[in-house]
């Protein structure tokens, strides 16, 4: 998967180096009548040296009443949401990954593994989306990055502590299959652009990190969403704007079914951003909507 795309799918991060200011986030506050939700965006692999995070993100997490994300607390943190994505991505067509794929994207993928000590053989069983994301993956990490540090994460942690009530708005298994339902095409496209792009991961990512800790998102989106649009249309459209629409009845309801409850909402930052981001949805429904 591009550079790219794999950032936007993932939204993690990277910075390099400490800085003394925090993040500038990208947090807004919707409201109607008679409470509010705080929606916050979330990268899911950062460094020791992203926190501690602006006050006001920390002040919306106090002032409500339950945190919800992408995926619960307890599946997020759960190992076997892991075994599940494997699982997932076992082939099931009798081929080996090499037979599936063309040789010269195989031999490239020969290189990169050999490169990093990796046993090719591991990889035979699996289909290439699945490549491609452990390629990125191990790439991020050898940056760094850690996904034990992610923005949601540490939100998770804390609201737990805090004895919040806690939610998701989707599962492991509707996750996974957003991936798995990728078709072969642009299975392979992902795997040669990640395999290509590796040498210029750390630099791409350092990019999209300062555009998020400048809390630009214009910016992050024209180089994360923006971008899988033009590259990937139809995985754009599962994967961004598939999931804000499904998303909008249960955000709705927030404000529209509760009383006086506030929720603060974390999700990966890009489900936020651009004319199909969940805050312009909101935004079009008549909420009030204000950038904290």
């Amino acid at each position: 998967m591009s550079k790219t795309v794999f950032a936007a799918l993932l939204l993690a991060a990277t910075a390099g180096f400490a800085r003394a200011e925090p993040p500038k986030p990208l947090l807004w506050k919707v409201s109607d009548a008679d409470n509010s939700i705080y929606l916050l965006g979330s990268f899911h692999l950062l460094k020791a040296s992203d926190y501690p995070l602006a006050d006001s993100t920390y002040a919306a997490l106090e002032d409500a009443e339950r945190v919800v994300f992408e995926l619960a607390p307890a599946e997020m943190n759960d190992p076997a949401l892991g075994q599940k994505m494997g699982a997932a991505a076992l082939r099931s067509d009798g081929r080996t990954l090499q037979q599936s794929l063309p040789e010269a994207t195989w031999n490239q993928l020969s290189a990169y593994t050999a490169r990093r000590n990796i046993p090719i053989a591991n990889f035979q069983r699996y289909e290439a989306w699945f490549i491609s994301l452990m390629v990125g993956v191990t790439e991020m990490q050898a940056i760094g990055l850690d996904p034990a540090l992610g923005l949601d994460k540490h939100f998770a942690q804390r609201a737990v502590d805090a004895g919040k009530p806690v939610a998701g708005l989707e599962t492991g298994d509707q996750q996974i299959a957003l991936f798995d339902g990728m078709d072969e095409k642009e299975q392979l496209q992902s795997l040669q652009d990640t395999l290509s792009e590796v040498a210029s991961i750390e630099a791409e990512i350092g990019k999209m990190h300062a555009l998020w800790r400048a809390g630009d998102g214009d910016a992050l989106f024209a180089a994360t969403g923006a971008q899988m649009e033009a590259e990937y249309p139809a995985l754009y459209q599962r994967i961004n704007v598939g999931r804000n629409r499904a998303w909008m009845p249960r955000l709705s309801g927030m404000l529209d079914d509760s009383a006086s409850d506030d929720t603060l909402v974390v999700v990966g930052a890009m489900h936020l951003l651009g004319e199909d981001g969940v805050v312009a949805m909101l935004r079009a429904k008549g909420y009030t909507v204000e950038r904290l």
